[in-house]
């Protein structure tokens, strides 16, 4: 099975109460950190309203996160294009490109707050239209084209980018839920995918139909699109044992879907939790739970079952939650680079398959014990220092260590 990348998608999803400039900073932290750790990829949005999701520049966040890391590759999770002049966003990516060493990720979308095209006074009728055609203006510029284009909502008069971006090709993604609009666009252009939806039951029950409408509308359009590509978001909090998951989450949960997911985006379907620990359970524990809060092995058969169920997919990216507070959010990233991540791509079973070898097979290393006790026993001074031997627990690893007990017994 081909290895899967880990990446971390940041919204954010941030409790309104804190300080904002503090929360920025341990988001960069945060990348910093899982650079270190060996993720893949980091992903960050474009919100303008709402309270909770205060970053309004994914570019301007990202280019802070470069300079502290050296090599996760950083996506804008997404630019909302609809929002924003197609020019002006291709070159804020190619800069972010230059700026991260060529690192960068375009990740496009729609925009996912009814109440962000209500302050634009964009009409939600447009979006996803709008975002097919930016779409198809940027890859031009990208390609070096000089354009001249007229639209309804932005006008090009011979317009290319006087620097173009460091990668040969800057990966393009788009942002998918439920409908078939955002694998459709991804089939047309012959790009990545980022499913946003996974993080509903519906959105994850629709993964394996959901790809089909990214092949059905590649083969329309003469592309193709390739799995590897395909990036699913899954939330999760981990910790040494299920009871600490719970205590360390269970609270955050519990104010974030109260307070954000049924009060202030007041999501269909979504009703409040009586408790924190029903939000752990109906969120976590359920027959429709869509999220991991436990142990490194509970969250590896998770990424396991959803991949089985999806056909398959390239990067299952975190979503970055408060649900606990800073510590343990750490510790948890931490935890899965160490834990999850080498089970799942298969890391570990060459040392077990060595591991076992030399547990089991110990007819096979009897002579090297028989060679060294021969050595002991040519010298005079090493056979009396044998007898009076209190401990076969040596401070070397080595598995030659002859058996002095009963080297003892025999003399």
């Amino acid at each position: 099975m081909p290895r899967l990348q880990f990446g971390a998608f940041l919204a954010p999803h941030h409790p309104i109460g804190e300080h904002p400039m503090l929360q920025f900073r341990r988001d960069l932290d945060l990348v910093e950190l899982l650079d270190k750790l060996g993720y893949d990829e980091f992903w960050c949005g474009e919100h303008h309203s709402s309270g909770w999701e205060m970053i309004a520049s994914p570019e301007m966040f990202l280019a802070a996160a470069a300079e502290r890391s050296k090599r996760i590759r950083l996506a804008t999770g997404v630019v909302s294009l609809p929002y924003h002049h197609p020019f002006n966003v291709a070159q804020r990516m190619v800069q972010l490109d230059h700026m991260s060493g060529g690192r960068a990720i375009f990740g496009s979308g729609p925009g996912a707050l009814a109440s962000d095209a209500h302050t634009l006074g964009v009409d939600p009728m447009v979006l996803r239209d709008r975002q097919d055609e930016a779409i198809g203006i940027i890859r031009r510029l990208f390609n070096g084209e000089r354009v001249s284009y007229k639209s309804e909502w932005f006008n090009l008069n011979d317009a290319a980018l006087q620097l173009l971006p460091l990668q040969e090709e800057i990966e393009f993604a788009v942002a998918s839920q439920i409908s078939p609009s955002g694998m459709t666009l991804a089939g047309k252009y012959g790009i990545g995918i980022i499913s946003i939806g996974s993080l509903s039951r519906e959105g994850l029950n629709a993964l394996p139909t959901q790809w089909g409408f990214a092949e059905a509308a590649a083969a329309q359009h003469g592309q193709t699109v390739d799995r590897k590509n395909w990036r699913v978001l899954l939330s999760w909090h981990i910790a040494e044992t299920r009871e600490k998951a719970r205590e360390q989450a269970r609270d955050g949960l519990f104010r974030h879907h109260n307070e954000y997911i049924t009060g202030t985006l007041q999501r269909p379907g979504a009703k409040t939790f009586k408790t924190p620990d029903q939000a752990v359970d109906l969120t976590a524990y359920s027959d429709s739970a869509v999220a991991t809060i436990g142990t490194p092995d509970d969250l590896v058969a998770r990424i396991k079952q959803v991949l089985q169920m999806s056909g398959g997919f390239g990067t299952v990216v975190g979503f970055v939650h408060d649900w606990a507070n800073p510590e343990n959010t750490m510790r948890s990233w931490d935890m899965v680079a160490r834990y999850v991540v080498p089970e799942i791509n298969g890391y570990l079973a060459g040392l077990r398959t060595s591991r076992e070898f030399v547990a089991t097979n110990r007819a096979y290393f009897e002579r090297a014990r028989e060679a060294v006790m021969a050595k002991i026993t040519e010298n005079d001074a090493a056979t009396a220092a044998l007898k009076v031997t209190k401990s076969p627990m040596l401070a070397a690893s080595a598995s030659n260590i002859p058996d002095l007990e009963k080297a003892k017994a025999a003399d």
